[in-house]
């Protein structure tokens, strides 16, 4: 059983959390914040225990009525491997008290590549965690570029990957993030940082990317244009793109035409908190003329580096082969969206995550 402690329960470390607690061969062994609000209280009533980020301010969880089991080097006494979820920055700033720890870290995809020994995309570089100390699983835009051009990689080589990456102005509970009526060049200079770090976890794909800023909170969108190594067929490479349990094609008779209808989507299939942790690309957008791919994906900037978290604990504690992981993940957690109305004979059946 693996021990696990997350640090920083907000947008990404709450859904690592139940993640983790989902997991047969792990255990959560509990979650940090630094103060004692609705989050934390959120952590109590799952029944996780909870740590003081911050040893000083112990005394606030204990004056608001919420219980801890204890502060930060607690927590990292009691695992095998900590999560860090905090906000971007402060993962660089926790290295060295990991370290002191002797406890192995694995950081999220805001911290540049070198706070970690490596990073890491459980579809190309699983065994980057063997040996590691740290890790560090990239972004979402960055976790959404991997898994779709690993395949067309593989099949049919790519020459070329060109794509433009509408981002959302913030998560929903960020009431501060903007822009607001406004769509802008983020950042401004062309290609973007989000290139090179595709070709931290999947090198020998040229990508150039290029992104801009829109007020909305619910997902990001790529328009992706991949000029290929050879020429397959349309009808080819939406069978390739469908085979990938963790992209969902989304069928033009869904009338799925947004991320608005995407999310409603998840909760009408009972996803918690409306995740996606899949890359969805509307299969109707998948266009070959003669080597180059066209096509939109959406991807979830809340969950789709979730399932890679988890893998990358095992990557980093264990010997366990990666299609084992993903398989594991995949099935404790319900990765594998299919639509009923999905064309083909082909449609993988979807998989029921375990209670």
């Amino acid at each position: 059983m693996i021990r696990v402690g997350v640090n920083g329960y907000g947008t990404i470390g709450k859904r690592v959390a139940d993640a983790v607690a989902a997991q047969p061969d792990m255990e959560l062994v509990g979650v940090t914040k630094t103060k004692p609000n609705y989050e934390a209280e959120a952590a109590i009533r799952r029944g996780y225990d909870l740590y003081a980020a911050i040893a000083d301010r112990a005394g606030e969880f204990e004056s608001a009525g919420v219980g801890i089991a204890g502060t930060l080097p607690d927590l990292l006494e009691a695992v095998d491997v900590v999560v860090d979820c905090t906000p971007s920055g402060i993962g660089a700033r926790n290295r060295s008290v990991y370290a002191a720890h002797d406890t192995p870290a694995i950081f999220q995809g805001g911290e540049d590549a070198d706070v970690a020994d490596a990073s890491f995309n459980a579809r190309t570089n699983f065994e980057a965690g063997r040996g590691a100390d740290t890790l560090r699983v990239v972004s979402c835009n960055t976790t959404g570029l991997a898994r779709l051009l690993a395949p067309l990689k593989e099949t049919y080589g790519v020459e070329k990957a060109r794509v433009t990456l509408v981002r959302r102005g913030g998560d929903p509970s960020e009431t501060g993030r903007g822009p607001i009526n406004d769509v802008i060049p983020d950042p401004m200079t062309v290609p973007s940082h989000h290139g090179p770090d595709v070709n931290t976890v999947l090198s020998g794909v040229p990508v150039d990317t290029a992104a801009l800023k829109a007020p909305v909170t619910a997902m990001h969108t790529h328009s992706v244009n991949v000029t290929l190594g050879e020429a397959p067929t349309t009808e080819a490479v939406r069978d390739l793109l469908a085979d990938e349990p963790r992209i969902f094609t989304v069928p033009e008779a869904a009338g799925i035409d947004g991320a608005g209808k995407l999310k409603e989507y998840a909760m009408d299939r009972g996803r918690p908190r409306g995740d996606l942790w899949e890359n969805c690309v509307w299969e109707e957008s998948i266009n070959v003329s003669g080597r180059d791919l066209y096509l939109f994906e959406n991807v979830h900037q809340e969950a789709d580096v979730v399932p890679e978290n988890v893998d990358a604990i095992r990557a980093l504690t264990t010997d366990l082969p990666a299609a084992e992981s993903v398989e594991r993940t995949n099935e404790a957690l319900g990765v594998g969206l299919e639509s009923l109305l999905s064309s083909g004979d082909d449609a993988r059946n979807p998989i029921a995550a375990d209670d």
